[in-house]
């Protein structure tokens, strides 16, 4: 009697824990797939899918899907994630320097089908219900890998010793897509087209490293253009952010603010307040430039004009209300907006700067921001309902924005540092 009682209370117990432990294809414990974000769930529309198609960058998305769902430990799945990351990156590359099959018609200068297919991969990462075990942590952890290779961040490699210059430029994905979903954005096309490539300075050869940013607030405030630019800002002999501005006119921002206006981001979230850092009790309301403003703006550097723009919007000391100085911030003032606003741009600007200052290389690191003109279509093509999603002017455009970028380079490296 007693060993059948044994029986029993062994098999019950191999009942239970059979009910407990996840089968193949069921998402175990802690595992729930996430909903796809905003940014993601526009990937279902026309022009995302036409975009990824006329550059073969549907594949990639297709192929990291397959290789995902065929992982069985989570130590597989970040090693598909870093190998497929990494590889997006290096094809986005190539393909904006014209290396490799053009994988369609559009024109290869195009930074959208790196920023689709990137979002096609996350919205895969985050609904993935794998057979294992996998923390939030863990799915975090793979998101995180997948935006950082992707985006070029874990890719930087600057030259050691002497005789070559060593240069970092960033860009920004594209933006304000529930305007016009064809949007493209000329700085994260440039940062493709140069990125590896080598200038010739006044100084000699300067090799480019560039990575490309997310338009979201709740990246910035987790410190990612710090754990990217931090590593190499001791080596670099220039550093440039830059972004999309203003309509016909490059400007290179002489003074960023310490504020956010809320603009809606890529996920349509508003944030408003100062910006965000480590150690705020030290946080300046403004950092400055040390480009070398006065040469770029007096150089030949292509067909659109630059401008040296030293306006901001400042709450005065003592007062209450915002005023914008022409000239610069007053001393004591409070920021309300740098040379180039209150949004990303002039936060990544921000950081930038005040890292550099924070490193003690405010007067040895020639860096700051530059503006790129907004990226415009040809005429009788502006309408996002009815448009086409490239056209000759368009392209044109954005390959003479890219190749003034370029010499805006090259005058800057040969230039001492403003301080």
């Amino acid at each position: 009697m007693n060993s059948i009682r044994v029986r029993i209370g062994v098999l019950g117990l191999a009942l239970l824990a059979g009910l407990s432990a996840p089968t193949a294809g069921t998402a175990a414990a802690g595992t729930q797939a996430a909903p796809p974000t905003v940014e993601e769930q526009r990937l279902d529309r026309a022009v995302p899918q036409e975009i990824l198609r006329r550059s073969g960058f549907d594949a990639p998305a297709a192929r990291f899907a397959r290789d995902l769902g065929a992982a069985h430990s989570y130590a597989q799945a970040r090693h598909v994630v870093e190998r497929t990351g990494s590889a997006l990156w290096r094809r986005a590359v190539d393909r904006a320097q014209g290396r490799g099959p053009a994988g369609g018609d559009l024109s290869r200068d195009d930074d959208r089908p790196l920023y689709w297919a990137r979002l096609a991969m996350t919205r895969e990462v985050r609904t993935f219900e794998p057979g294992f075990g996998l923390s939030d942590g863990q799915r975090g952890a793979l998101l995180d890998a997948l935006e950082r290779t992707s985006r070029g961040q874990s890719d930087i490699r600057l030259p050691h010793g002497k005789g070559v210059g060593r240069i970092l430029l960033t860009g920004f994905d594209p933006f304000t897509l529930d305007r016009d979903i064809r949007i493209s954005n000329p700085s994260g096309a440039t940062a493709l087209a140069l990125d590896g490539t080598v200038i010739e300075t006044p100084d000699g050869p300067a090799r480019v490293e560039t990575a490309v940013f997310p338009v979201r607030w709740r990246d910035f405030a987790d410190g990612t253009v710090e754990r990217t630019l931090r590593p190499y800002l001791k080596q670099a002999d220039l550093f440039t952010t830059v972004s999309q501005g203003r309509v016909g006119r490059f400007d290179v921002e002489r003074t960023n603010g310490a504020w956010r206006g809320g603009f809606g981001d890529n996920e349509n979230v508003s944030r408003t307040g100062t910006v965000p850092v480590d150690d705020p009790a030290s946080q300046p309301q403004w950092t400055t430039t040390t480009l070398p403003y006065a040469e770029i703006v007096a150089a030949d550097t292509g067909r659109f004009p630059v401008y040296d723009n030293t306006s901001v919007t400042e709450i005065p000391a003592g007062g209450t209300q915002a005023v914008v100085r022409p000239d610069g911030p007053t001393p004591g003032s409070t920021a309300r907006a740098g040379g180039g606003g209150d949004y990303l741009s002039n936060e990544i600007a921000y950081r930038a700067t005040l890292l550099r200052d924070r490193l003690g290389l405010h007067d040895t690191l020639p860096g700051g921001h530059v503006h790129t003109p907004v990226l415009q279509f040809g005429a009788g093509n502006t309408d996002p309902a009815t448009g086409s999603v490239t056209d000759l002017e368009f392209v044109r455009n954005r390959l003479d924005i890219i190749a003034q970028v370029r010499t805006i380079l090259k005058v800057a490296a040969g230039s001492p540092v403003t301080s």
